[in-house]
């Protein structure tokens, strides 16, 4: 049997993909499988002229003001797999390798650039401009998991927001972008941009030619042009992924929702749903963005491994958000192995109380399949009864999406029923 590709992958459905007048955005981040994923929201913020912020391993200066973000986040990092901001932008990122060496060294992650590009930029295109801007004054680069075995990359970036998207994908400090303003589109551990280029940088090309990658004549076509002689197993294997995510996608084009898009994250047949060898998904989220301004953005995220066996929880940005400590790992301040140096000599545990929750109805469900009722258990029992959406475990302000959202799910739970989203 071939061995499954280990890879994330990112979706986005814009109108007339998606059934109803909504940007669906969907991300399934793929970790190792011990890995903790938290989900967090940090207010808008002010800051001083002239300070600095610490990125996971690197500083660099701050601006003055950061918008409000909820992300998705490997818990001993800065940076964020996937998240939103209240400007109504989502990003997500794959890990990708070029024919452009990864540099040795300590730089800023491909999960740092999407947490900054939430925190900095007000559209798609301006997060975009705000990651390819620090990424050429900075670079990408260091260690991309809790562990002291050498593991570093380059990042595709999917960049969402109600009225466009945008695949950015880089090689070292380069960078190709395309835009993308109506129907679907999935990027996984590929190149996917070829000769339909909308944005680049300056010496993209020229940085091509000195290499003898490219000859100057004919189209330039970055996917093939940086595509590595000798590219990672992980990289090859993704393509079936890949492949199978675009044949979901254009499967339901016309018809995308909030479920389909859950239903694509949930699909284990096409490997999106992962879990082989050390790796699984860690957490995986779903947005609605309304074209109607006057409507709010709506983020589930489950915080919890397997989207199969996992609720996603809803989250709206509002002027009254209380923070839930369930979905939010405990934090070792100066002694946590990623600060001190050298890095990564110890674990430490980084389960947040829904984690453990989450753990422990799995191995309820293992353990003993069939309850005392004779009735087979499970962790979730879905009723698609898309009339009304019930979620017994956080304050959902429905009221918002009354009329515009009739897709509805109603929840049944053992061990999470009394576990609650990131914020109501």
């Amino acid at each position: 049997m071939a061995e499954a590709p280990m890879s994330c992958d990112c979706f986005v459905s814009l109108p007339p993909g998606s059934r109803d007048d909504h940007v669906i955005f969907g991300k399934n981040a793929d970790r190792p499988r011990d890995e903790v994923q938290e989900v967090v929201h940090y207010p808008a913020a002010s800051h001083p002229p002239g300070s600095t912020l610490e990125c996971t391993y690197i500083q660099i200066p701050q601006i003055e003001q950061t918008h409000a973000v909820v992300l998705s986040k490997p818990a001993w990092m800065w940076g964020a797999e996937m998240g939103a901001n209240d400007q109504g932008v989502c990003i997500g990122n794959e890990a990708v390798w070029t024919r452009e060496p990864i540099t040795p060294g300590e730089a800023l992650l491909g999960m740092d650039l999407v947490r900054l590009g939430l925190e900095r930029g007000d559209s798609a295109w301006a997060a975009l401009k705000v990651i390819t801007g620090l990424l050429e004054q900075h670079g990408q680069g260091g260690q991309c998991r809790e562990d002291p075995e050498p593991f570093s990359y380059h990042n595709t970036f999917l960049l969402v927001d109600r009225n466009e998207a945008w695949v950015l994908e880089t090689a070292g400090r380069l960078w190709v972008a395309q835009k993308v303003t109506d129907g679907v589109k999935n990027i996984s551990n590929q190149l996917t941009i070829s000769t339909e280029i909308s944005a680049e940088h300056s010496e993209l090309r020229s940085a091509a030619q000195a290499q003898g990658w490219w000859d100057g004549e004919g189209e330039f076509n970055f996917s093939q042009v940086f595509y590595p002689e000798r590219p990672p197993a992980r990289m090859e294997l993704a393509k079936q992924r890949y492949k199978g995510g675009t044949e979901l996608l254009q499967e339901h084009d016309g018809s995308v929702t909030a479920e389909v898009m859950m239903s694509i994250l949930r699909d284990k047949l096409s490997g999106i749903c992962m879990d082989s060898g050390g790796f699984c998904t860690t957490g995986s989220m779903v947005s609605i963005l309304p074209r109607d301004n006057s409507l709010p953005c709506i983020h589930f995220f489950t915080a919890t491994p397997d989207p199969s066996r996992s609720i996603f929880k809803p989250f709206i940005f509002s002027n009254c958000s209380t923070p839930v400590l369930r979905v939010v790992s405990p934090e070792f301040g100066p002694d946590d192995p990623v600060r001190r140096q050298p890095r990564f000599q110890s674990q430490v545990d980084r389960r947040h109380d829904l984690y453990k929750a989450h753990e422990v109805a799995l191995h309820t469900m293992e353990t003993n399949p069939v309850g005392s009722d004779g009735q087979p258990r499970s962790m979730i029992v879905l009723h698609r009864s898309w009339e009304n959406w019930k979620f017994t475990f956080i304050s959902y302000m429905s009221h918002f999406f009354s009329d515009k959202l009739q897709d509805s799910t109603e929840l049944t739970l053992t061990a999470e029923h009394s576990s609650t989203g990131p914020h109501s």
